[in-house]
């Protein structure tokens, strides 16, 4: 595995890779990686002929500096990780690298889905996300881009501003790696209290109960469900819960059939802030 931590001399690599005809899969990820980025670079690897991974903590996209400062740095660890999976190349830049001296995000027009659940809490995130992806996709070119759908807003965002930008990279999303006890896996798994990590499976728990309901309840009712559970849970705090149109993502007030829902959630476990979805059965 090469690493760069150089814009230009990574360019300058992947063109001589382009000229012999190589296809380029990239995963972007904040580092702290685990199973769950590793699956991504095992779809990846199933088309493409290089594999480039970025770690980079973006700051633009945390609207809480404490967020920001205590986020896993566990370089040396994922670079052993790259490479028991045979990862092409690591894209390791410094803060400076990627933004020079104005750490500023750019502001993008997502047609609304901005400023739905992730955007109603954290201000100016996904301005954030959009400028570190399309400074990504303007360094490294890839064919493909691989992303999890446990973030399924981002997703949504980045295929809009793939479609809107006129960007020709193909974004791929893919499912969602649980622990075996269910809960997602994210980075942030790691900072949870033994006590906060055995009880976390009721998150996911929650929103398969939720997949039941879905088509024997209206939303509102099921939303109230999930409040009424949450209450239960001295551990967690709700921060959101909502059932939504997968290409809107806007909150569903009426089923339709023969539109995709899907249901979305946010906690607290203390200070740690998880994220999960569940795609909700077609009507």
């Amino acid at each position: 595995m090469i690493i760069f931590k150089k814009k230009n001399e990574l360019k300058v690599y992947l063109q001589s890779l382009k000229a012999q005809k190589k296809t380029i899969g990239l995963v972007p990820t904040m580092g702290a990686l685990h199973k769950g980025h590793l699956s991504l670079i095992s779809q990846a690897k199933k088309i493409n002929d290089i594999i480039v991974v970025s770690i980079f903590v973006n700051p633009t996209q945390f609207n809480n500096t404490e967020d920001l400062t205590k986020y896993p740095k566990t370089i040396e660890n994922d670079t052993k990780l790259l490479e028991s999976v045979s990862c092409d190349v690591l894209f390791y830049p410094s803060v400076e690298e990627i933004y020079n001296t104005n750490v500023v995000a750019d502001s993008f027009d997502f047609d609304g889905l901005e400023h739905q659940m992730e955007g109603k809490f954290r201000d100016g995130h996904f301005n954030g996300v959009g400028t570190i992806v399309k400074t990504l996709f303007d360094i490294v070119t890839p064919h493909r881009a691989y992303f999890g759908q446990k973030d399924f807003q981002q997703l949504q965002i980045i295929k809009k501003m793939v479609k809107k930008h006129r960007i020709n990279i193909k974004i791929k999303g893919c499912a969602i790696f649980r622990e075996a006890d269910g809960l997602a896996m994210s980075s942030r798994n790691i900072r949870l209290t033994k006590q906060q990590r055995e009880a976390a499976p009721f998150i996911y728990k929650t929103l398969k109960e939720v997949r039941k309901k879905f088509g024997l309840e209206n939303a509102d009712e099921v939303t109230q469900w999930v409040e009424d559970q949450f209450k239960k849970q001295p551990l967690f705090k709700l921060e959101y819960f909502t059932i939504a149109d997968e290409k809107t993502l806007e909150t569903v007030k009426n089923k339709e059939s023969g539109k995709k829902y899907r249901a979305f959630i946010a906690i607290f476990a203390g200070e740690i802030r998880l994220i999960d979805n569940i795609r909700l059965h077609n009507l």
